[in-house]
């Protein structure tokens, strides 16, 4: 149950939440002897940087299977240079589709690839069209009633359906053998169908996105509803925030898919969702029944801030184009 906890509160964020969104941007240099010295010294400067960024790029993700240590050396060098921070989606706004199409990182070569299914065209996407606000809150009351039976001690809170594994003090707890017969006091047979139709929707979003067949896509582990506030991490699990690839810290993953169940600056303050790009980071406000989407790899190095108020619920959804990774929906026991 450790190594299922440190895989779920990594893709927590999720995927998966430090800080702001961004470093601070460094003022000019001092200048050099005349405009000629300064152009120099800016160019020099403006390469050291460069070469920097990749360098530290380069440590995050052949060191993002751990996470906490990848998280910080990442973090720690890509706040320190010029930057700047662009919101891909705002709360306020409403949200058709929006896509942004990325090169695609080469984590996907490492693994045996699908034809029609493999990422070759990769990105980023964001939409409000795929579910209502009032299917998101009926989905966080699901979140909300399973979660109300344990919780963990620090920050972030897991609960994964299909598994049964739920965050208890330190540990995680097989819900279904934990609770037995009171299960269906809990949950009812509606709210796994209203489940199912929600991942479906999303599976044929992402899928059209990227121009596959969605049964060509299955559902992996793991697939979870997180739930975070800004109680004080008690171990290392609990460290949510870290950045990391979802492709480098599950191999299975090819699609990476985020319901948000509440509001970013209503129910909760922090908790963005960031890509950390080259020079710049890109974010995302959560919004109730929101979904991001991205794929899995290098591409879309990405972490989420610190809840410093409120609750952040979500669910992360994921996909895999390999069939012996696949996972069956939940059933109600």
């Amino acid at each position: 149950m450790a190594a299922q906890r440190r895989a779920a509160v990594a893709a927590a964020g999720g995927p998966e939440r430090g800080g702001a969104a961004a470093g601070p941007g460094a003022g000019p240099g001092g200048a050099g002897p005349g405009r000629g010295g300064r152009r120099r010294s800016s160019a020099k400067r403006s390469r050291g940087q460069q070469e920097s960024r990749w360098r530290c790029l380069k440590v995050v993700f052949i060191l993002s299977s751990a996470a906490a240590v990848s998280g910080l050396l990442g973090w720690s060098c890509l706040s320190s240079e010029d930057g700047h921070t662009e919101v891909l989606a705002y709360r306020s706004e409403i949200l058709q589709d929006k896509f942004i199409e990325v090169p695609c990182s080469e984590d996907y070569n490492s693994y045996k690839r699908f034809e029609g299914c493999t990422p070759r065209k990769c990105g980023r996407g964001v939409t409000d069209a795929v579910i209502t606000r009032e299917e998101a809150e009926r989905i966080r009351r699901i979140a909300e009633r399973g979660l109300s039976l344990g919780g963990s001690d620090g920050g972030a809170s897991i609960l994964d359906l299909h598994s049964g594994a739920l965050s208890l003090g330190k540990h995680f707890v097989n819900l279904y053998r934990y609770f037995g017969d009171k299960i269906q006091d809990i949950f009812t047979e509606e709210d796994f169908a209203l489940y199912r139709d929600v991942r479906q929707r999303i599976q044929q979003r992402i899928a059209q996105a990227f121009g596959i067949s969605s049964a060509s896509m299955y559902l992996t582990k793991p697939t979870f509803f997180s739930r975070i506030n800004n109680t004080e991490a008690k171990t290392t699990h609990d460290e949510y925030w870290h950045p990391h690839v979802d492709k480098v810290t599950y191999g299975s993953f090819d699609y990476t898919s985020l319901l948000y169940l509440s509001d970013y600056t209503e129910d909760f303050g922090g908790g963005r969702f960031i890509f950390m790009d080259a020079g710049s980071n890109k974010t995302i406000e959560p919004r109730a029944g929101r979904v991001s989407f991205f794929t899995s790899g290098s591409e879309n190095l990405h972490h989420v801030e610190k809840v410093h108020w409120g609750t952040r619920y979500a669910i992360t959804i994921s996909f895999t184009c390999n069939p012996d990774h696949g996972i069956g929906d939940p059933i109600l026991m």
